[in-house]
């Protein structure tokens, strides 16, 4: 029987590669600063402010929307999203949590390349 991903890696380490795996392109990571300056729920703006094809900065926000980064709504033609406050704060542990697991010392004793 095949190891698969669900059994080899905890929830929190998959949960964490998802979100990393959303943020993996600048315009993801543009898109969540727009929305966090504006700190309100954007329907056209985004588009305005980046140098993407609409079509472009939708697939972003889709992607970011299946991680769970931010929320939104869709009104026929118009949606409009915001930061997910909770998994933003979830994420901000997360990745401090991790940051400080691989935290070392200095090598000073150069069995390391």
């Amino acid at each position: 029987m095949a190891i698969t991903k669900s059994h080899a890696f905890s929830t929190d380490v998959q949960q964490l590669a998802a979100y990393a795996k959303a943020l993996s392109h600048p315009a993801r990571i543009e898109i969540l600063k727009i929305l966090a300056e504006r700190n309100a729920c954007i329907c056209g703006e985004i588009v305005e402010v980046l140098p993407l094809a609409q079509s472009t900065v939708s697939q972003h926000l889709k992607e970011l929307l299946a991680a769970g980064l931010i929320k939104g709504t869709i009104d026929g033609p118009k949606s409009c999203y915001c930061i997910n406050p909770d998994t933003i704060t979830l994420l901000a542990s997360q990745m401090a949590t991790l940051f400080a697991g691989l935290a070392v010392t200095p090598n000073t004793s150069n069995q390391c390349c």
